[in-house]
């Protein structure tokens, strides 16, 4: 008899009856199929197509001293991306925003982000087809995080140009607020590697496009521009739009290129995620005289000014 048939059979592992999660979560509450729960709670299975193949849309809106911020806006763009992507979940508008308040008001959080998303969600006999799906809606309220920190806030954020390319819009609408963030995260490392805090990519003709979950904006003349083509429509984008037409500031959607950007006499990103931020460094190199400029100064006060204006937000239902 051989060694190899005289070894004993190997044991087949134990199967474990249901999955315990060694990872920490942020303190927060979570939706899911009917369901109010904890943060780590919240799961869904490997097999959702939003898993295997980036296949979801999702929008986030924030919470800041127990108001939400122009949920109208952010329901408008997460109901055109489900109908663009032939999705459908079993809840109008009113009662996703229902299902929004009541992940705050759980959570207990005054300042919070918010997302709600839909997953393509998975086939029961693992089709290939994605009508054989069954879309999944999810929403959650975590603690309100910032791109930038206090001190960038107050300095100006270090930002590096990748050359990474976004994806073009011929390919996936931008419009449609999704989670193609490959070419957001290799920028991402190239920014690292250049000591920079974060990073831009340029669209398929070599201008500035956006970053990771920001929309990019310079100041050149008082005259105000961002890129117009390529990037996802990002609600504080437009929120800088309103704010600079009751201010009387030309503001515009144009190609942006490289060295626009690098001369420019302010540069400033937007997100839901911090609001208005500053840009004093770009590739290592000052923006004008390497500090905060007026305009961006201004907006950024009437930016969190307008967060207790009724006509752009809503108060949070707490117990």
């Amino acid at each position: 008899m051989s060694q190899a048939a005289a070894a004993p059979a190997k044991l087949l592992p134990l199967l474990s009856e249901r999955h315990v999660d060694p990872h920490a979560y942020p303190d927060g509450v979570a939706f899911l199929d009917g369901q109010y729960l904890p943060m780590s709670q919240a799961k869904i299975s490997v097999l959702d197509w939003g898993f295997l193949h980036s296949d979801a849309t999702y929008d986030t809106v924030h919470v800041w001293d127990g108001r939400f911020f122009r949920l109208d806006l952010h329901l408008d763009r997460f109901f055109g991306g489900l109908e663009k992507l032939r999705m459908t979940i079993p809840f109008d508008r009113a009662g996703v925003a229902e299902i929004l308040h009541n992940c705050v008001a759980l959570s207990g959080h005054r300042a919070a982000y918010v997302e709600m998303l839909c997953t393509r969600g998975a086939s029961p006999t693992f089709s290939r087809d994605p009508r054989q799906a069954i879309n999944r809606f999810m929403a959650f309220a975590v603690p309100f995080g910032s791109v930038a920190n206090a001190e960038q806030l107050r300095s100006g954020l270090k930002v590096a140009i990748s050359d990474k390319v976004r994806i073009p819009p011929v390919s996936i609408d931008p419009s449609i607020k999704n989670y193609h963030w490959l070419d957001l995260v290799r920028g991402l490392y190239d920014a690292y590697d250049r000591g920079a805090d974060t990073a831009l990519i340029l669209d398929f003709n070599g201008n500035v496009a956006e970053g990771p979950g920001f929309n990019v904006f310079c100041v050149k003349d008082d005259k105000l521009s961002t890129p117009a083509v390529g990037v996802l429509p990002g609600i504080t984008r437009r929120t800088v739009f309103d704010l600079c037409g009751e201010a009387g500031l030309s503001a515009f959607a144009a190609d942006v290129g490289v060295a626009a950007l690098k001369t420019a006499d302010e540069v400033f990103i937007t997100s839901t995620a911090g609001g208005v931020m500053p840009v004093t460094t770009i590739d290592g190199a000052p923006i004008a005289d390497g500090k905060v400029g007026p305009i961006t100064e201004r907006l950024m006060a009437l930016y969190w000014k307008r967060h207790d204006d009724p006509a752009w937000s809503s108060a949070v239902r707490y117990p």
